[in-house]
Order: C-alpha cells, then structure tokens, then sequence
C-alpha cells in the first residue's frame, strides 16, 4: 500500500513538473504548441534533469533544484524549437487524420506508380528526368509516344495533353499536331447509374422531368447529354456528371500538379515551357469544368453581356442546376460541320455564316471580357431557322480591361503595319525576367516584323503563334490569358474554313477593331469620355483654389515647410522594434555566456554545498540563462522566416 502511495506521489510530481516545464517553455519562447508536443517536452525536460544531475537534488539541497529546473526547461525548448523547425505547427496532420492521410498516399503512390510504368513502357523516362534531348529525327516518334502514353494515363492527362496541344507558341509543331490526335472515347454511362446520380441531386426523376431519354446525344470524358421535357413542357437538355469522375480525376490532378513539379526541377525543356504555370492554369480550368454551377453562371454571364439577332444561347433552367446535373434548353439543329443540310435546304451564304461568327467571338474578346475558349465546331450549331448557336461554356475565357486594350491595340498595329506599337503592346503586357536581353529581343522582333508584315505578305493567325514562339525563346512570359484567346482565334479559324473556304479571319479582324476604336473616336465618343472623366475631378477642382490660397499664404508669411514622418508605417515599425528586441537578447545571452564561462574558470567562492561553489552556482545559471535567451532569438528568426 505504501509503495502504490509513493508511486502514486511521484507520478503526480512528474505530472506537475511536466506541466510547468512544458507551458513556460512555450511562453518563453512565445510558440503555439498543441498539447502532444507539450507533454513530449514536459517530458523530455524532466527526463534531462534526472539524467544529468541524479539523486544531486535531493542530496544537497536547493541550489541542484535550481540547476535541475533550469536544465529541464532549456530542454524543453530545445525540443519545442527543434519540432518547430522539423514540423511547425499546422503543418502535420491531427492524429484522428492521419488513417485517411496514410490512405491518400498510399492511393497516390499506387497511381503514381503506375503513371510511371507507362511512361517507361512509352520510352519516355529520360526525357522526364532532362538527361536526354530529343533529335529532330526523334521528335515525330516521341510525340507518338508521348500522345499514346497519355491516352493509357487516363482523363485528366488526355485533357492536359489537348491543352498542350493548342500551345504552338511553347512546343514544336510535331508535338502539337500529333497531341491534336488525342480523344477521350469513352463508352455512355448506363441508366441505373445515372438516375442513381440524378436522383442524389434532384430527387426523382418523374417529378423533375415529363419525360426523359434513356439513350445519350453524347458522352464524353466528364460527362454526357440526354434529351428530356420539363412537366412545363419545355424541351431541355440534361447534361450530366459521369458518377465518380471527380474523385478520379482530383486525383490524378494531383499527380500531373507533382509531375509538373519534378519535371520543372529535373528538366530544361520544361521549364522553358512554363510547365508548372501551365498544370496549374490547366488544373484550375479543369476543377471549374466539374463543377456544372460554374457553367451554368458563365452561359448566363455570356448571355447577359449583350444580346445578338443571329446567334443563340442556351437558356440555363437554375432550379435544376447542381455541381453535378446542368439543365437548359434544347436547341434545334446540327452541329456545324454536319449542318450542310440546313444550309442547302435554307440558301444560306457561308460567307455571312462565318462574318457572323467570327464577330460574335471577337466581340466577347474585345468588348466583353468572356468568351467561348473552345470554339471548336462541336460546340457550335446551325439551328433550323439559320442561326447560329454556342454551345458548352465550361471552358470560358476572361480578359480585364488591360488586355482587352492590349489586344486592340495589337490587332490595330497589324491593319496599320506598324512594327513597333505591335511589339510594344505585346512586351508590355507579358511577363519580363529581370536578366533578359532587350537589345536582341527588340532586333529580334524587328526581323520578325519584317518578315511577317512586309509589302506582298499575307498575314494569318500562325504570325501570333511565331510571335509568341519569339518572346517566349528570350524568357518573356506570354500571359495565359492572352495565349487562351490565340488558342480560340486558331481554333475558329479551323471551323471557319471547313465552313467557308477562303475566308480570310486577319482581314476580317482588322477591319473588327478598325471599326470599334473608330467608334470609340468619334466626336460624340470623345465627348462623352471627356465629360465622364470632368465629373471625377470635379471633386478635385473644387477644393484646388483653397489649397493653392493656403499655400500662397504660407509662403508669403515663411511658414511653407515639408516634414517626413521617420517609421510612420506600422510595419517598419514592428520591424526596428522586433530587430532591436533581437539584438538586446542577442547582447544579454552573449555577455551571460561570457561571464559564466570566466566565473567557472575562477575559485569556485563560497561553497554552497559541499560539492558547489557559490561561483560555480551562478555561472550554470548564467549558462543555462544565455542558452534559453539564445534559444528566443532563434526561435524569433526562425519564425520570421
């Protein structure tokens, strides 16, 4: 009974110094600690004190209980700072986390164990790691490889590489015509699975729908369209998430962020490209395209901007509208490179067609700021009545005003033919490194402009491409905004020749932003502007007579004089006094080290007990002191960094 007693007692005693050591060690060093490293250090500082000093305390009294805290607590800290600069807190997983953490990487590493076969099965593995260059001659087999190895990866990595394939500004066009190639067939997900997934989103499906087809107009990678009539009677389409893809493809997003990440250190070539800019825009546009809410408010944002006589936008049902489910309208027709029908059977002119088109995505470009980043001719249809419909706003474009200015410029600089503002608008707006060589980057644009915009040359949307090849050689990053409306121009472009051959879209577009600056300029659109720009500095101009009076006034009497106030902002405030409060526990910690070291050189003074002397006392002290006040400073760099 005795013995459980005085267990009982020392495991209370241990407890306590376990708690005081711990929670001043965090104050003196001033760190958030959640309570498991607390009593780690609690206990590896109680543990220290037994270690180095044994049965001392007890022996000889109050002097070793000094020596035996101190110890303690500077191991403590030592503990707790050597944790915060190994794990800082936050940053590891709760303990009821990390089953689902270990879980996640080990589905992680099993795919990305697999990513990996396939990439050395494909040959593709020293091009990975930088340590081979591929040869003109290999280039062609290499994009085969290259497009078959991420058709086996899966979805995301097809869609990356259809991304890719539409940058000729970044690869070589053997890599872009072949990544062209790529297609995501995928079989039509049954009906029991997907009124499963229609019933988690809506509820039934009788109650929404009066009709519903079980047979798909399409399916692909994401998702798939099925024609239905609302109890309203209207005729919709209901365009559904395949079930499962967003954990399937969240994951291997994850893999192709890490891939990116490994070939921008490794790899040369990739870094060249900007292959982790362009994994992470890619990886941003593909999280909007699974959720259908985000479709859904670009359709409506799209339709709202402005309203066209020859072209149609769905019209989104909202109440049916979920991240998973997007209902709008039917539109009657074909898509346009199989609406030959209607266009014999109307006499409608191609020409007309096309000039519509193109203006009605130049228009979102320049005037709107959003528009349809995929015009590819799936996405668009000729309706019955001759209209043109857009389709699909999962993937849209946003362009500020800077760049839309930028691009009216650049447009405006072609249909002049000046060299010079046509490369001035494109530096100014792209991305600058601060070692790069402008001297050559301007030669080099000039001969580019003489090449492309010389007398007798026709001009089309590959100079754009050659352009930002250009810039992209001397380190200038092109704005992916920008590239996403070139890529949309080059993709309409394709459409519109299949539609109206001959058609030229550079002359078409010069003569777009001819016209819209020269509305712009016009006498009553300067008017206007002038008069817009006069009420905002009214305000200003009010108040200028009296401030011009108090400054005459002051000058004439001598009392005109400017001041500066010295660490007026609160932040080089916060910053001379955290530097000053350093260098202070810096000097204490230093003399204190200094001063015990002399002291336990010297006679060891009065003796405290019989193995210590008063000098010897007050230099561990000392040292353990400029120990703990070392440990803060560190600590405080530490986490300034």
């Amino acid at each position: 009974m005795v013995r459980a007693v005085d267990l009982l007692l020392t495991a209370g005693f241990i407890a306590v110094w376990v708690v005081i050591l711990s929670v001043a060690a965090r104050r003196l060093l001033e760190l958030r600690a959640g309570p498991v490293r607390l009593v780690v250090a609690g206990l590896v500082g109680v543990a220290t004190s037994a270690v180095a000093l044994g049965q001392r305390v007890q022996g000889e009294g109050w002097p070793f209980v000094i020596l035996w805290v101190g110890i303690g607590m500077l191991a403590a800290m030592v503990l707790l700072m050597v944790g915060e600069v190994v794990a800082p807190v936050g940053s590891m997983p709760r303990p009821l986390r990390w089953y689902r953490a270990f879980r996640d990487w080990r589905r992680r590493t099993r795919r990305y164990a697999q990513v990996s076969r396939i990439a050395v099965r494909h040959g593709l593995s020293g091009y990975t790691t930088g340590r081979r260059k591929p040869t003109i001659q290999q280039r062609a087999e290499l994009a085969r490889q290259l497009r078959l190895a991420l058709e086996e990866a899966g979805v995301a990595f097809v869609k990356f590489g259809q991304i890719l394939s539409t940058r000729h500004d970044l690869l070589p066009p053997e890599f872009t015509h072949e990544l062209s190639r790529l297609h995501s067939h995928v079989a039509p997900v049954e009906w029991a699975e997907l009124e499963e997934l229609l019933v988690e989103e809506l509820g039934p499906v009788e109650d929404a729908f009066a009709e519903f087809d079980h047979e798909p107009l399409a399916a692909a990678s994401i998702g798939q369209v099925h024609r239905a009539r609302l109890r309203s009677g209207a005729e919709v389409v209901v365009k559904t998430q395949r079930p499962g893809i967003g954990r399937i493809v969240i994951g291997d997003l994850d893999i192709t962020l890490r891939i990116a990440r490994m070939l921008d250190q490794r790899a040369s070539w990739a870094r060249a490209i900007g292959i982790r800019v362009l994994a992470d825009g890619y990886a941003e546009a593909l999280l909007e395209e699974l959720d259908f809410t985000v479709e859904a408010r670009n359709m409506k944002r799209v339709a709202a901007a402005r309203s066209y006589d020859d072209v149609v936008m769905a019209g989104v049902h909202t109440e049916l509208c979920t991240s998973r489910v997007l209902v709008m309208d039917y539109l009657d027709g074909l898509p346009l490179d199989r609406a030959e029908p209607i266009i014999e059977e109307r006499g409608l002119d191609r020409t007309a067609l096309a000039r519509t088109l193109l203006h009605t995505l130049l228009t979102q470009i320049m005037l709107d700021g959003v528009f349809l980043a995929d015009p590819h001719p799936g996405n668009l249809m000729l309706l019955r009545d001759g209209r043109l419909g857009l389709l699909d706003f999962g993937s849209v474009g946003r362009l500020d005003a800077g760049l839309r200015g930028v691009l009216q410029r650049m447009l405006l600089a072609v249909d002049n033919g000046d060299a010079l503002a046509l490369s001035d608008a494109l530096v100014d707006v792209a991305d600058r490194p601060e070692d790069i060589d402008e001297t050559a980057l301007e030669r080099g644009i000039g001969r580019f402009m003489a090449r492309h915009l010389g007398p007798g040359v026709a001009v089309d949307v590959d100079m754009f491409t050659d352009l930002f090849r250009l810039v992209t050689r001397y380190g200038v990053s092109v704005p992916p905004e920008l590239a996403a409306v070139f890529r949309a121009l080059a993709t309409v472009e394709g459409t519109l020749a299949r539609l109206a051959p001959g058609f030229d879209i550079v002359d078409e577009s010069r003569a777009f932003a001819a016209a819209h600056l020269h509305q712009t300029l016009r006498p009553d659109s300067l008017r206007a502007t002038a008069m817009a720009e006069v009420v905002n500095l009214l305000p200003l101009i009010r108040r200028l007579p009296r401030r011009l009076d108090r400054l005459t006034s002051a000058l004439e009497h001598g009392r005109l004089s400017s001041g500066t106030r010295v660490l007026a902002d609160d932040r080089d405030r916060r910053f001379v006094t955290r530097l000053v409060h350093q260098t202070l526990l810096t000097l204490l910690a230093t003399a204190a080290g200094i001063v015990g070291v002399i002291l336990l050189g010297s006679a060891e003074g009065p003796p405290v007990t019989p193995t210590l002397g008063l000098y010897h006392l007050i230099a561990y002290v000392l040292l353990l002191g400029g120990g703990a006040l070392t440990l803060r400073v560190l600590t405080s760099i530490l986490r300034a960094r």
